[in-house]
Formats: C-alpha cells, structure tokens, sequence
C-alpha cells in the first residue's frame, strides 16, 4: 500500500504576525504549530536576526526556515549548512521589474524634469524605443524586465557572475567584464544581489565609463552605487539622470544633496509595496509548504555559501 505522508507542521514567527501566511500555510496543506512542535519555520520579522538565531539554537530540530524577504542582508550570518533555506527572490520581480521601467520612461521622456516645473517649459527627453540596456543581475526581476522592454526593441546586455544565455537578451557578460558594456550604455539597471563583491559595484570608474547621456535606475539595493560618486556626476553633467527606489545611506536624510538635484526620481523604496506584495509571498509560502510536504524541491533557495 502507498505511504502516507505526514502533514507539514510549520510555526509562522514571531508570535502575533503575518496572519496571511498562517492562512498560506494551511492552504498549502501544512499544520500551524508551536515551534517546538514544528520542523519549519517561515520567519516574517524583516529585521531580527538575533531572535532567529535564538529560536533556532533553541530548537535545532527545525529543518527548513523560509525567508519571507528577497533581499536577505541582515540574516546572512544566520544562515547555516544544517537546514534548508528558502527566501522570497523572484516573488517580487514582476512589480520591480514594472517599477524599474517607469523610472526609466520617467527619466527619458523628461517626466522627472516637468513635475519640477511650475510653468510652460520647452521640449526635453528622448525614446527608450532602440536604446542600448546593460542590466546588472541575472535574476527574475531582470527575466521580467526583458519581457516588458521586448516591445521597446532595446539591445539589451546583462551583466551577472555566471554569463550563461539569457532568452532574449543579445549579449551576456561576466561581471568581469562589465567595462565593456559601458560606453554604448543609455540606460543602466541594477538588478542584483547585494554581496560583498557587489557593493559599490557602481563606482566613480564605472559612472565616468558611461555616455554623459546615461541614466541609472537602481531597484536592487543602495549601497551597490558609491553616493559621493553618483551625486558628483550628476550635478556636473556627467550623466544624464538616475531613477532610485533603493538609497545609500536609507531612508535618505530630508538634507541629502539628491533631493535637489533636478535630474533624479527617489521613491521611497516602493518598488514592491506590502499591500502588492502580500498577496505574492502567500503564493510562494502556499507553493512551498505543498512542496515541502510532498518531499519536492523548494522555490527560492538561498546557496548559504554566496548569501542569497
């Protein structure tokens, strides 16, 4: 006779929160528990590792933890070889990648510099339809944005740690060899994860590589661009514009030199906001208790060795 597997038993911490992942637990056929009777976790606090570390020395029997965020910088010293880990990379992507193309039209087509204006000014702006995209990252937020610029007829180049083949991108580099890609940039998009590698990846050498038309649009994270850098270039006209949903520092201080600089858009990392994304992560919690219940593959595992 066929085995019958045992439900799931899942606790959903800290205690008090993320109702709608309880609820996407159960929909995913998984047993809502104490911890201490539970093999999973899906952990929802966005900023304590030091209480994850404490439940999970507390209760080492725990075999998978589910990361409810995509980028995962605060828990990486918390990662361990001993269980599964799982995060919500790729969850967000469609809303990113749609925000990442707003902020690229905002920024050619001149949008940023009208909503400035408080009278009738002259024409400024220019098409994304045919321009050069170099996108840093070769993850799902940059699979999606391939697909919403497809009707642009951009050439597009991706820049990721591993250049394999991307469906519909026309050129692939390492990360190594990103100065090439440089100077027939018109827009460059950040895309990636942030890794000690990563950091400052866009610096003073990378910003003076590109046409002085450029524009950078970074939806990824804030410390990937050197500020000091960045606001230079812009206020001497040495780029054309950068679109920021992610800053460095974060939240940028209501004095920063950005805020005045008449050729940038800051949104206040919003991207994805909760109320899309909520709906998005149940999905992805409701998928994987499935498959964690039936012995499956998870979505979204984190390689404990890179950090994301």
């Amino acid at each position: 006779s066929r085995v019958q597997r045992q439900r799931p038993r899942l606790a959903v911490l800290p205690e008090g929160r993320g109702d709608h992942l309880r609820d996407a637990v159960r929909r995913g056929g998984g047993d809502l528990v104490a911890v201490d009777d539970a093999r999973a976790i899906v952990w929802v606090d966005p900023d304590d590792p030091a209480g994850l570390r404490r439940t999970l020395d507390d209760h080492p029997h725990i075999d998978w933890v589910q990361l409810p965020f995509a980028g995962i910088e605060p828990y990486v010293e918390v990662l361990d070889a001993d269980r599964r880990w799982t995060c919500g990379k790729g969850v967000y992507a469609e809303p990113v990648a749609e925000h990442a193309l707003a902020l690229t039209l905002g920024l050619l087509r001149g949008v940023a510099h009208y909503a400035r204006q408080d009278r009738w000014t002259g024409p400024v702006g220019t098409n994304l339809l045919g321009g050069q995209v170099t996108i840093l990252g070769g993850g799902e937020i940059t699979t999606s944005l391939v697909r919403l610029l497809r009707p642009f007829g951009c050439s597009l180049t991706v820049v990721r740690r591993h250049p394999d083949p991307i469906d519909g991108v026309g050129t692939v580099l390492g990360t190594d060899r990103l100065h090439t890609a440089l100077p027939t940039t018109d827009v460059l998009v950040l895309a990636l994860a942030l890794t000690d590698e990563t950091e400052r990846i866009v610096d003073a050498a990378v910003i003076d590589a590109l046409p002085d038309h450029a524009v950078v649009v970074n939806v990824a994270r804030g410390r990937h661009i050197d500020t000091e850098a960045l606001v230079a270039a812009l206020r001497d006209g040495r780029l054309g514009g950068a679109g920021l949903d992610v800053t460095d520092p974060e939240p940028l201080p209501d004095d920063h030199p950005l805020w005045s600089l008449p050729n940038v858009v800051i949104t206040p990392h919003t991207a994805n906001t909760p109320e899309m994304g909520a709906a998005l992560l149940s999905v992805r919690v409701e998928e994987n208790v499935a498959r964690y219940g039936r012995g499956e593959p998870l979505l979204g595992p984190i390689d404990v060795d890179l950090g994301y």
